[in-house]
């Protein structure tokens, strides 16, 4: 039986989506193509990056076995809409952070099955059959992503202009809201609060799930520089890296693998990450200049 959710978190971010096709244009997207080093920099490290440091994390330290695959698993499922969101709130390169969230919505049905199964032999001793739908993927990238932002670059470049130029505004504090309030009822509504007591009892989880969002974020950073992308471009890679598709994490775990004890770890960092990676993504615009200098 289908819950409240299922129709209210779909609708709510397909809502995002809309609001930030309305600041794009059809020209934006040009770009990204005719110039795909930023998706190339940023799937890269999305894909390979994220995962590698999740595996060093788990394997140096002293984590339950069960927060160690969890930790792989949040690295392997990265992108989602919050990324987008505060993409557009930095005032960073959105077109590319749209088509790195629809490109790695496909790569999740190699990247969790490959890493998620190798955590679970390394560090639990056991596989696990994992199968992620490639039509379900496809209709839910589709009607709650690509579909809501073409209706909004549509709206922007052929409907009313002054209307939407006096909705941009608002929509930057109106969408925000949308997420959070979208968060709030995944984290807390659809279990009863049963993650509450969990987050007490392991608060010190909070430390390298930090650790992990904050060092992410700098490195692709900086790797993004280094491969020669500007620096709005760097910054809105880092962004990407930092999100991660936590309620598809929590899914996993709690109904493909059947362990509470792992799908606290997506559920803690999408708990702060949304502000931490808005916070760093900040001090990355406006604290560190083209040239990697720190502007006084």
């Amino acid at each position: 039986m289908q819950s409240l959710g299922d129709y209210l978190i779909p609708g709510g971010i397909a809502f995002i989506m809309l609001g930030i096709g309305l600041g794009l244009r059809f020209s934006d997207f040009r770009r990204v193509f005719l110039r795909p080093k930023g998706i190339l920099i940023g799937l890269a490290g999305q894909f390979f990056l994220l995962p590698l440091i999740a595996f060093l994390m788990a394997w140096i330290l002293p984590l339950d076995p069960l927060h160690k695959v969890g930790l792989v698993l949040i690295a392997s499922a990265p992108g989602g809409t919050a990324s987008n969101l505060v993409t557009h709130m930095l005032k960073g390169r959105v077109a590319l952070s749209v088509s790195l969230t629809s490109f790695n919505s496909f790569g999740i049905l190699i990247s969790i099955p490959l890493y998620l199964n190798l955590a679970l032999t390394w560090f639990l001793h056991t596989e696990t059959e994992i199968s992620i739908g490639f039509m379900d993927t496809f209709k839910e990238i589709l009607f709650t992503v690509v579909l809501p932002v073409v209706l909004g670059v549509l709206l922007h470049e052929y409907g009313p202009r002054d209307y939407i130029k006096r909705l941009q505004q608002p929509l930057r504090y109106i969408l925000p809201i949308i997420l959070f309030l979208i968060f709030s009822y995944a984290l807390f509504a659809e279990d009863g609060g049963s993650q509450s007591a969990a987050f007490l009892e392991h608060f010190w989880l909070f430390i390298p799930l930090v650790a992990f969002n904050v060092g992410t974020m700098v490195m692709g950073f900086f790797l993004s520089r280094w491969s020669g992308i500007k620096h709005d471009g760097s910054y809105t890679i880092a962004v990407e890296l930092g999100l991660q598709n936590a309620a598809l994490a929590i899914f996993i775990a709690t109904q493909v693998i059947g362990r509470a004890e792992i799908s606290l770890i997506p559920v803690m960092y999408s708990s702060f990450s949304f502000f931490s990676t808005w916070f760093v993504g900040w001090l990355l615009k406006h604290r560190f200049h083209e040239r990697f200098g720190i502007s006084l």
